[in-house]
């Protein structure tokens, strides 16, 4: 099959979003190391040339998600609904143990593309990120602590994350201030939503009510 070429962008975009989700979905690669990782294998020995087209050469993360999401429908469909069955349910599970500190899930788990290597990602509104700490020291939970960039750009300080075991399911739970639940509820850029509160992600799991279905 003969290479495509360089300036043919949107081609390349989704070739190189196909081996990225590829590395997802099969080893747990993050985006960003997938998406270089995948530009490499793709351009092969025209990478050198790719790097002077890198801001308009690399898929989005929108259609790198995508993609995931194909390639889980094409290899994948025996096994990932149950996992993401299994981490939503944890998910509500410590949503509602946490529910003091207004819990948002984000992440795959949320766009339904969390599979074998996925842990759960949440955001927590609170006073001090003390408090949620404590919270969990007090009921034996053992926490990691770093630190993750904030949602709202690289103008803001990064905000604590706690990491901890859930019923054997990795958490990673960023501590926000209160205030900042005012601008969390905005869409991405393409509509899809960027968190979700306990009664969203029940919703998403119930199977809507069909004419045939009994009342």
């Amino acid at each position: 099959m003969m290479p495509t070429p360089i300036d043919d962008l949107p081609q390349l975009r989704a070739e190189i979003a196909a081996v990225a989700a590829r590395m997802i979905a099969q080893d747990g690669a993050d985006y960003a190391s997938a998406k270089r990782k995948a530009a490499l294998q793709v351009l092969g020995e025209r990478a050198d040339a790719g790097r002077a087209y890198a801001a308009n050469l690399l898929p989005d993360n929108a259609q790198i998600e995508d993609a995931v999401r194909d390639y889980q429908t094409l290899f994948q469909a025996d096994t990932q609904p149950a996992r993401l069955l299994a981490l939503r349910q944890a998910a509500l599970q410590v949503m509602d143990a946490l529910a003091e500190f207004s819990p948002y899930i984000s992440g795959a788990v949320l766009n339904g593309t969390a599979g074998e290597y996925d842990d759960i990602e949440l955001q927590l509104f609170a006073d001090s990120a003390k408090e949620v700490q404590i919270y969990l020291l007090n009921r034996n939970v053992t926490i990691d602590i770093s630190e993750t960039p904030h949602f709202k750009g690289a103008r803001y300080d990064p905000v604590e994350t706690v990491s901890f075991l859930w019923h054997g399911e990795g958490v990673h739970a960023e501590l926000y201030e209160k205030h900042d639940l005012r601008g969390a509820l905005k869409p991405r850029a393409d509509g899809r939503p960027q968190r979700a509160d306990a009664a969203t992600l029940r919703s998403m799991m119930t199977p809507p009510t069909s004419p045939q279905d009994p009342i």
